[in-house]
């Protein structure tokens, strides 16, 4: 007897920085720039710190570990504005994420856009793409907890009137996957920039190159398997 392949996922909940499209390194460009101009220094390992937060809680490292000054709200909107026209100039999508994305559209499977980018940034991909392409958008402004705190993912499900166990979360940081996870929601961690912590809920696959809907399934029945068993 043949066994019958997993359902798909209820919702997919998508990252967008490093996840969906590579604007990680754009964001680095943007940091050292607004550091440099301030006559301070900016380590990779310092922009690594900052990947995949609330972008109000990079801005306060940057403040406290670099000459620059003014506002968090004055530090995010230099750097979104960066981040935003780059973004524009080029839209550098992840190996895989919009062929997966656009399967899950034509399967008429709910995607979310959860991002801790402000909405100028998460209009410039949403513009890019078919209207209805995502069933519910959580951007960074739109929450009082970022991640690695649950909100953004209760959000989003909330807002697809799904349950977070039934849906699967795509992340590229350990700030999103850990967001994910106390949300509820399983998880597949795509390492791009930083690594992918070792965490249960969590299930690392190198690329989504390749990666179909089918296949996001069983991760994500592998993940919930996991989950059982440890919890057992």
């Amino acid at each position: 007897m043949t066994t019958p392949p997993p359902p798909v996922p209820a919702a997919v909940l998508w990252d967008m920085d490093g996840t969906l499209i590579d604007t990680e390194p754009y964001w680095m460009a943007e940091e050292g720039e607004l550091i440099a101009e301030a006559g301070g220094t900016w380590t990779r390992e310092d922009a690594e710190d900052l990947v995949g937060n609330d972008l109000i809680r990079s801005a306060e490292i940057i403040l406290a570990r670099t000459p620059v000054t003014g506002t968090p709200e004055e530090v995010v909107d230099r750097l979104l504005m960066g981040v935003v026209a780059r973004t524009r100039a080029h839209l550098p999508w992840r190996p895989g994420a919009q062929e997966l994305l656009q399967e899950c559209v034509a399967a008429e499977v709910p995607c979310a856009l959860v991002t801790m980018s402000w909405a100028p940034l998460a209009d410039v991909l949403l513009e890019s793409l078919p209207a209805g392409t995502f069933s519910a958008v959580v951007t960074g402004d739109q929450v009082t907890h970022g991640k690695p705190a649950p909100e953004p993912y209760l959000l989003a499900a909330e807002r697809l009137g799904v349950q977070p166990v039934d849906c699967v979360a795509l992340e590229d940081s350990g700030t999103g996957v850990r967001s994910a996870v106390a949300a509820g929601v399983p998880t597949i961690g795509i390492p791009h920039v930083v690594p992918i912590p070792d965490l249960a809920g969590v299930l690392s696959v190198p690329t989504l190159h390749g990666v179909t809907l089918q296949d996001l399934a069983a991760l994500a029945a592998e993940v919930r398997a996991s989950a059982s068993a440890e919890v057992r």
